[in-house]
């Protein structure tokens, strides 16, 4: 028999709290859609950021979250759609495009790219 905990999420976007009872065995996303509660999602896969939230407190299990570089994991960032709760949880949705930016920012440093010049020649 599996444990059931208690997730917390907070949503940055509309400043509501939702509270949700979830198995250890199931992800956070779909089994707070059972339950009436509409939360940012995208691929469902682990592949993008838009369900990207950052732990406040408890603990997590996420080893198909590869949208998420390990460093964002170690900083506490997690993907609801492919997340399992492992303790009592609580979660504050962010936004897709400030995830984004930490994760790749680093690659967009010196702007955009010129389709077809060497970046010696832009």
């Amino acid at each position: 028999m599996s444990r059931t905990y208690t997730i917390k999420v907070r949503d940055r976007a509309t400043g509501k709290t939702h509270t949700l009872q979830v198995p250890e065995d199931r992800y956070i996303l779909h089994t707070g859609e059972k339950q009436g509660v509409e939360l940012p999602f995208s691929c469902r896969n682990g592949a993008c950021t838009a369900c990207a939230v950052r732990v406040l407190s408890g603990e997590i299990y996420q080893p198909e979250a590869i949208g998420l570089s390990p460093n964002l994991r170690k900083q506490g960032y997690a993907l609801l759609c492919v997340s399992y709760p492992r303790s009592d949880l609580e979660v504050e949705t962010q936004d897709e495009d400030e995830v984004y930016e930490l994760q790749f920012g680093r690659y967009f440093a010196k702007g955009r790219i010129k389709a077809g010049l060497p970046l010696d020649e832009e």
